[in-house]
């Protein structure tokens, strides 16, 4: 189990880590276009699998979601929260557009309905209006609390402007950083992990379903979240179990969301395949692109990582 880590970047952007674990920057996968930037990795072990640009900085987008979560599961771990606790929505979270889930100015829903929000519709009205409430009504002082939680995790490469991923020049992250709190929604909040694979849920009378298609087509699949803004390009981080094997990967820059779904369904299927798990049958077959093979990994790099500040 990885400890407490102080970590830096040097010049060529290789990780280094001086709690003496064995890692670097992984050896360049082809995965098909320049455009990508992946990683996968064994969720259990951190251990590295495949990588392509893992460490360049790209607009997280909707991915951003995941810190907003991770924030409201530590505050409901915390008991700081329940997950029946109102939120009122303001004027300022109720404009947020174009993803949203319907909000008024006024309106109230709970923590869970947020929640449930930002993992299946991912609506950018609740992201916002529970990025508020978490930061004492400012959503700049959520983006820094943010930013200071990346820090302790050991997402030593991203930054977050506000919390639905909204377009901001200076909210980026990378593939590392974004399969790294991945991992960390797994290994901190077991309990609540499921929310990521809720298929739908029913607000006010409307069904909105979840937007990553994996949890239908990819057997094993169980999260984590679609992205998408027009300087990103189409982003997915995707956790999947088999056999007693649980991955968690990251791709960014699909040309279109059907086009990152393959990508990652394949790159996952090389991952179990390393792993020695038999590839299953998808439950529905879309083509999967030859050029989305890539060379196993030589030696041993690890999604380096910090124990959370308490």
């Amino acid at each position: 189990m990885l400890g407490t880590c102080a970590l830096r970047f040097g010049a060529v952007m290789a990780l280094a880590v001086t709690c003496g674990f064995a890692t670097a920057l992984p050896a360049q996968a082809q995965i098909g276009s320049e455009r990508y930037a992946a990683i996968v990795a064994d969720a259990r072990s951190g251990n590295v699998l495949i990588a392509a640009s893992p460490d360049e900085r790209r607009y997280p987008a909707s991915l951003t979601k995941m810190m907003t979560v991770y924030l409201a599961f530590e505050a409901l771990r915390d008991g700081r929260v329940t997950l029946d606790t109102p939120i009122r929505v303001s004027a300022y979270s109720a404009s947020m557009a174009p993803s949203r889930l319907g909000l008024t100015t006024g309106m109230t829903l709970t923590v869970e309905e947020a929640i449930l929000a930002l993992v299946t519709k991912s609506a950018n009205d609740a992201a916002s209006a529970l990025g508020e409430f978490l930061g004492g009504g400012s959503e700049d002082r959520f983006a820094q609390i943010m930013t200071m939680k990346a820090r302790a995790l050991g997402m030593t490469r991203t930054t977050f402007r506000n919390a639905s991923g909204l377009p901001d020049l200076d909210q980026v992250t990378t593939a590392r950083d974004m399969a790294l709190l991945g991992r960390r929604l797994m290994q901190d909040f077991p309990e609540r992990y499921g929310f990521f694979s809720t298929p739908h849920f029913v607000f006010r009378g409307r069904t909105h379903w979840n937007h990553n298609r994996l949890l239908q087509e990819y057997d094993g699949a169980d999260g984590i979240k679609t992205g998408y803004v027009n300087d990103s390009g189409f982003n997915l981080v995707a956790s999947a179990q088999r056999d007693g094997v649980r991955l968690v990967a990251a791709v960014f820059g699909g040309a279109s969301g059907r086009e990152r779904d393959r990508h990652m369904m394949a790159l996952l299927d090389q991952g179990f395949g390393q792993m020695g798990v038999a590839v299953a049958a998808r439950r529905s077959a879309p083509a999967v692109l030859a050029s989305a093979q890539a060379s196993p990994l030589r030696g041993r790099h690890v999604l380096a990582t910090a124990q959370a500040a308490p």
